[in-house]
């Protein structure tokens, strides 16, 4: 889980180790490039607008760095031109700020599945 919204990352951490996932949380695109570097992890859930470095910032690296992962990108607005303009950073799915616990739950879910019927290894959910 990356969101520099402490308030945010402890309610969505909260939910999902409710619901079963073992998450990790950092709280800006580096300290989470940081932990991406240590540990291996099944997905990544990120918010955009952040210091230090966004979450776009962060979908670059990973992407460069050719890290399989699935990633949602929970924010506020969602840079849209940015997509269109290098379809390649897309993340796998999106949240639009505010979202509900079930929209959240249902799309780590759905990402989940996808993830692991694309390589047959059952997933887990840590979120970078």
């Amino acid at each position: 889980m990356v969101e520099d919204d402490i308030s945010v990352s402890l309610l969505n951490t909260e939910i999902l180790t409710r619901s079963g996932y073992e998450v990790d949380a950092a709280k800006d695109g580096a300290a989470a490039w940081d932990a991406l570097n240590v540990d291996s992890y099944d997905l990544m859930i990120t918010d955009n607008s952040m210091p230090r470095m966004t979450g776009l910032e962060l979908l670059k690296k990973l992407r460069a760095a050719r890290m399989e992962m699935p990633v949602i990108m929970a924010t506020g607005v969602l840079p849209t031109q940015e997509f269109t303009r290098s379809p390649w950073l897309r993340p796998t799915a999106t949240l639009v700020k505010p979202y509900t616990v079930g929209e959240l739950l249902r799309t780590v879910k759905k990402v989940l599945r996808e993830a692991e019927s694309t390589d047959g290894e059952p997933k887990n959910c840590y979120p970078g």
